[in-house]
């Protein structure tokens, strides 16, 4: 027996990626992958130490897990690894960060399908 839920989660990913994605670079070292990604946004509340909550917000690229990989190998991000987002002239770089101890990526779905990547601008280039 089929999962309907499972088989309309696909459906919706596949019309996401379609309909509502744009292209970005992934970068690690000197290895680079073309993916399509929906950008999104996660905000963070993390206590300083000292009682305080501070709000912290991550521009999120969603992304299907299968395309993320280098050559035939599939991976999973990590900190320090880039994302490269080009509007226009500019190229704006972001790497893959999380506040304190949050994880820099999460299954965005319950059949871990979508990988949802925290990150934080930390560059802008012109566009070649």
């Amino acid at each position: 027996m089929t999962n309907l839920l499972q088989k309309a989660s696909d459906w919706l990913e596949e019309k996401r990626t379609q309909h509502a994605a744009q292209s970005v670079c992934y970068v690690r070292g000197g290895q680079t992958v073309e993916l399509s990604a929906t950008v999104g946004k996660t905000t963070f509340e993390v206590d300083d130490g000292c009682g305080v909550l501070v709000r912290h917000e991550s521009r999120d690229y969603l992304v299907l897990a299968a395309d993320l990989k280098f050559g035939d190998t599939p991976i999973l991000p990590q900190r320090g690894d880039r994302v490269r987002e080009t509007q226009g002239g500019t190229v704006y770089v972001y790497e893959v960060i999380a506040p304190g101890n949050e994880p820099c990526w999460r299954y965005s779905d319950p059949y871990r399908k979508t990988l949802r990547i925290h990150a934080k601008q930390i560059d802008t280039e012109a566009a070649p």
